[in-house]
């Protein structure tokens, strides 16, 4: 009975988890067509998605990804052995914590901004019109990492309290200030991407605000308090570093990719970017929100030492996690050129970048299973309070990367760079599994593999159905929007029903659950 109450307040979790980031991801990608749209791609684009990159990677890195890593793990137990009030005060303390740290870094960031530009794009040093650029929109987005490791931190107290949709809509409003300066205020600026580089640190602070409300709710309203000596901001300081570098393996990566493709033609760093939106819907949908669900329960776990609950409750989100994502995967690559022509093939958006954007896809979905298992794999580890384990495979799987990336740039160019990084993240996937397996003896290895091999089986099968459904015309650009965009909704239901068929026929106790669920709900 425990682990399924278990099973169904992580599946619970992070259902609202995915609604909110669903609504999130479409503000997202009605902003990314509207800049495509707008700016198509050009050099001028790359400058404004490699300086995003910029406090995008370190919000990854210190930010979103190590902040939960380290400070829900400890907050929970702290909660789970102390009580309400002595979690209180390590909230205060690791506040005023975050607060003196993300100041001196954000300085430092906008004072040594040309550095930063020169170190992730070298190639533009030659160009300095576009470098200039680069730094300028460096300087005004860095703002964005203090306000969004903020809006982390109070994440991580809703998260660890059961409070998951509020701060995953959170983001939402990030998407909204960029849609808004996109359309009312960037043609009134001499360039306008530097009004869609204010929007951006606007959107982190909104992002702060929203949570705001919640955290009333919760009464947890805290006041920062600088305690250095406090026993769980120790904890945590010592848990972040390694969970900085193990938890960012996916951006460190993105990064490497970064310096590589700005040696390519202009257009190509935006070729990546928008090929990795796509990749990122499911990620952030199913990949994160299980993540983040799962963290405070496999937390919560290993602070009980109940390992049998952790294995539990591990292989359960793992196995799930796959079976949505797996035909995610299929379907992206299958259907990569018609939706890459649906959603952003108009205006300034050529047929050129789209069927290279659609090139990148491709690969860049190819590891689409190992980025998002990974995540549950490194959450478990997390939950133990072991950031060590994973920052010894990000290191091997960043080296792996770059190896990839000499390899396979020459003759695959930007797509190698994209294939590259879904390498490094399967050598990190399995080493993490591998690792965790040794840590606690077993972890149901049988029936995850059992699921993974019904799960690849059924996504193959629907991926050749819908290869078979796109090999048509009517992605002709010059074809009604209207009917292009019914015809790819049209496969797409097929699609799905035909995975959920199988999947039925092959008796995935996944897919069983899943109804299983669905009907008590009613």
């Amino acid at each position: 009975m425990v682990r399924s109450d278990n099973r169904k307040s992580v599946t619970k979790a992070a259902g609202q988890i995915s609604v909110a980031t669903t609504g999130s991801r479409i503000l997202g990608f009605i902003r990314d067509i509207l800049l495509a749209k707008i700016f198509g791609a050009t050099g001028l684009t790359d400058a404004f998605f490699i300086a995003y990159r910029i406090p995008n990677l370190l919000r990854e890195l210190f930010a979103e990804g190590s902040m939960s890593a380290a400070f829900v793990p400890v907050f929970t137990e702290t909660l789970t052995r102390e009580g309400g009030e002595n979690a209180r005060k390590l909230a205060s303390a690791v506040l005023a914590f975050l607060l003196l740290v993300l100041s001196v870094l954000c300085s430092l960031g906008i004072l040594f901004a040309p550095l930063f530009v020169s170190l992730i794009a070298p190639g533009f040093i030659d160009s300095p019109d576009k470098f200039n650029l680069t730094v300028k929109l460096t300087r005004i987005m860095f703002p964005f990492l203090f306000f969004i490791s903020i809006a982390a931190f109070a994440k991580g107290i809703l998260n660890s309290l059961k409070q998951f949709f509020v701060p995953a809509l959170a983001p939402m409003f990030l998407n909204l200030s960029i849609i808004s300066a996109a359309l009312l205020f960037a043609p009134r600026f001499t360039q306008p991407l530097l009004a869609i580089g204010i929007a951006v640190s606007l959107g982190g602070a909104l992002q702060v605000a929203i949570q705001i409300p919640s955290l009333v709710k919760e009464r947890f309203i805290i006041r920062p308090a600088l305690i250095m000596s406090h026993p769980g901001l120790k904890k945590i300081r010592t848990l972040l570093l390694p969970a900085i570098i193990g938890m960012g393996v996916a951006q460190i990566n993105i990064f490497v990719s970064t310096i590589f493709v700005s040696y390519l033609s202009g257009g190509a760093a935006t070729y990546l970017y928008y090929a990795m939106r796509f990749v990122h819907l499911p990620i952030g949908i199913f990949g994160v929100a299980m993540a983040t669900a799962v963290l405070p329960a496999l937390s919560e776990h290993a602070s009980r030492r109940d390992n049998d609950a952790l294995r539990d409750t591990f292989s359960f989100s793992l196995r799930l996690l796959f079976f949505i994502t797996l035909p995610a995967m299929a379907g992206l690559i299958t259907l990569a050129g018609p939706v890459i022509n649906v959603l952003l093939q108009r205006g300034e958006f050529s047929d050129l970048a789209a069927s290279e954007t659609a090139y990148a896809l491709i690969f860049y979905s190819s590891g689409l299973w190992a980025f998002v298992g990974a995540r549950i794999v490194a959450s478990t580890f997390y939950s133990l309070q072991d950031t060590k384990t994973p920052v010894k495979i990000a290191v091997f799987s960043v080296v792996t990367n770059i190896i990839c990336s000499f390899i396979f740039i020459g003759p695959l160019r930007h797509g190698g760079l994209a294939l590259a990084n879904a390498i490094a993240s399967a050598v990190n996937f399995f080493l993490l599994f591998y690792f965790l397996r040794k840590r606690l003896v077993k972890v149901d290895g049988r029936n995850i593999g059992r699921s993974f091999i019904k799960t690849a089986v059924a996504s193959c099968l629907m991926g050749v159905a819908g290869l078979i459904a796109v090999s048509s015309s009517i992605w002709n650009p010059e074809a009604a929007l209207f009917e292009r965009t019914g015809a790819l909704i049209m496969i797409m239901v097929i699609c799905i029903g035909i995975y959920v068929l199988i999947s039925y026929l092959m008796k995935s106790d996944e897919l069983h659950y899943l109804i299983r669920m669905r009907q008590k709900n009613k």
